[in-house]
């Protein structure tokens, strides 16, 4: 009997044990999902976040739309880092967040080209030789929409819609500029500036009053079984001044 008790107060302590293992190193891991404009910025976010806390973040990169539908039907993400306001605060009013969403970043636009005999302009995209202009989809990707906002609003979109080149996201975009299947295309301003893409190509800045400005918000996602500590140490940490000085040094500018 005596013996039969110690097995079972083994047992106990054995999933006892086994319960909080599983339960520290899901504390330990943060699934957060982050608008394609941002994905090389968020990789150094989540390297520095995780050197601070110990806490590993898995990473989910696609367009805001795609990912604002995922989180709508139940995806499994702690975090989503949009790349505008719009997307969270529809999620918020439908509630699928703990918090209303804030802004922890402004987007840049850039024309950028991998072909050397071309210098970037908005002139340059009504000429005849520029066949292909990448742009990201508008109806799911923010910098898209802000792309179609400078066109429209320089009085050359119907001259040009024909040629237009449209990615599902800001990455597939940068495939078309990076692989030369377009001749040209828009983009964030932290992809030209990224380590990786730092000295490829040209580029040139878009006057931000062509376009809304591109608010980029930030907020928690509400589900059960959610990582909500870890979740609000990296809220947290993208409004402190390391992620502050990694999100300046890639062309963003912060409230």
């Amino acid at each position: 009997m005596i013996e039969h008790k110690k097995k079972t107060l083994g047992l106990l302590l054995f999933v006892f044990i086994l319960m909080t293992s599983c339960q520290q190193k899901q504390n330990n891991k943060l699934t957060i999902a982050t608008a394609s404009n941002m994905q090389f910025a968020i990789k150094q976010l989540a390297k520095k976040f995780t050197e601070q806390t110990g806490i590993k973040c898995d990473l989910i990169i696609s367009s805001s739309g795609k990912l604002t539908a995922q989180i709508s039907e139940g995806a499994p993400f702690d975090i989503f880092v949009s790349a505008d306001m719009n997307y969270p605060s529809k999620l918020y009013h439908t509630g699928h967040t703990i918090e209303k969403p804030k802004i922890y970043a402004y987007g840049k636009l850039v024309l950028w080209t991998m072909h050397p005999e071309i210098s970037p302009s908005i002139e340059i995209l009504t000429h005849s030789d520029i066949d292909h202009i990448a742009i990201a989809n508008p109806k799911t990707a923010p910098y898209g929409l802000a792309a179609l906002d400078v066109l429209k609003k320089k009085g050359i979109y119907e001259d040009v819609k024909d040629k237009l080149v449209y990615g599902e996201s800001i990455s597939q975009t940068n495939q078309f500029i990076a692989s030369k299947s377009a001749k040209i295309g828009f983009t964030s301003k932290s992809v030209v500036l990224s380590s990786t893409m730092v000295k490829k190509g040209a580029w040139k800045d878009i006057d931000t009053t062509s376009y809304s400005v591109i608010e980029q918000g930030v907020v928690m996602i509400k589900r059960l079984n959610g990582n909500h500590n870890s979740a609000k140490k990296f809220y947290k940490f993208l409004f402190s001044k390391n992620a502050k000085e990694i999100l300046i040094n890639l062309g963003y500018t912060t409230p």
